[in-house]
This record gives structure tokens, sequence and C-alpha cells, in this order.
């Protein structure tokens, strides 16, 4: 047996000097008492990532259904789909003037649009502790903690009213527009 650790009857032995001498009763007592040296303490187990959020599909037909009055009011997939590199600089400029026109009128009455930030563009903006990462994106050379003091890039958008037509049971909101056919 070695002396870290002794068999049975070792110990009993042990025990019985223990009881039977009080000066080395007092020195085991006291080695029972004093604190025993710690053990050091493990280290910490990394916390856990968070799980992301979970995503939920949306559905197209909001989409598909916007596109198709931006495509009615403002023929806005036309313009999109039209080869532009054929075209004088003047003439893509006319036909985006009236592109341009209808898709603010087709925004305009079924959506308000409001900037997420105040401060005119390229003006000197603070951000605090604790700034909605979700409304502003922070661009350049992000270093430190906040609060961050930057150049507004953009203002940014959000919708604070969306009105959209109710669509019949029926309806195919794949159809953008419909093809036209002159009799």
């Amino acid at each position: 047996m070695t002396a870290s650790n002794p068999s049975f009857f070792a110990r009993l032995i042990l025990a019985f000097r223990v009881l039977l001498s009080a000066k080395l009763g007092a020195a085991v007592s006291q080695l029972t008492t004093d604190e025993v040296p710690s053990l050091p303490k493990p280290e910490p187990e990394p916390e856990p990532e968070p799980e992301p959020p979970p995503l939920t599909e949306a559905s197209p037909d909001a989409a598909l259904q916007l596109l198709g009055l931006l495509q009615r009011e403002g023929r806005f997939v036309d313009f999109l789909e039209e080869d532009v590199g054929r075209f004088s600089d003047e003439e893509i400029g006319a036909a985006a003037r009236v592109v341009h026109e209808g898709c603010k009128k087709a925004l305009a009455e079924h959506l308000e649009i409001v900037p997420i930030r105040s401060e005119e563009e390229g003006g000197k903006v603070q951000l605090p502790a604790g700034f909605d990462p979700r409304e502003v994106r922070l661009v350049g050379n992000v270093v430190g903690e906040p609060p961050f003091v930057g150049t507004l890039q953009h203002r940014g958008w959000r919708v604070t009213r969306i009105e959209l037509p109710k669509i019949a049971e029926d309806h195919d909101v794949s159809i953008l527009a419909p093809a036209e056919v002159e009799l």
C-alpha cells in the first residue's frame, strides 16, 4: 500500500492513535477545520450560440400583387425586361420618367413609406448604445462599441401602412399583366 492510499487496517490503527493521543487529535482536528486549498475552478463552458429565430416562408401572393400594380400603373416589368442597350440615354430617360410616375402613384395609393432617419443624408449622426441594427446598417470601418458617430449615407425606408386590394379566390396573382391582343 502507498502512503496516499493506506489499507483499512492502517486507517483503523491511525484512528485509534488519534483517539488515544490528545496532541495527535488536535493536529488532525486542525487539518480538518483549516481551509483546504481549493481546487482550480473549472473553465466555464462557453455559452451555446443562441439558436437563430425560426424562419417562416413568406407567401409570394402579396409581392406578386404589388408587382402587378407596379406593372399596371408604371409598366415596371416592361421597363426592366427591355434591352435598354439599344436606346439612347434620352430615350431611356423619357421612359424612366413614365415608369417613375406610374410606380410612384401605385406605391402612394397602396403604401405609406416613411424614412427611418429624419436627418439629412450626408449629415453627422450619433447612434447610441442599444440602437436597433434592423433599422441601421453600419458600413465602413466598424470598430469598438456604441455610441457611434458617422455620416448618414441613406435615410432608410419603412412601410407604415399597406392596403393592397382584395383579390378574388380564383385570381392568379402570378399573372402580372395579361397579354394584349388587338382585334
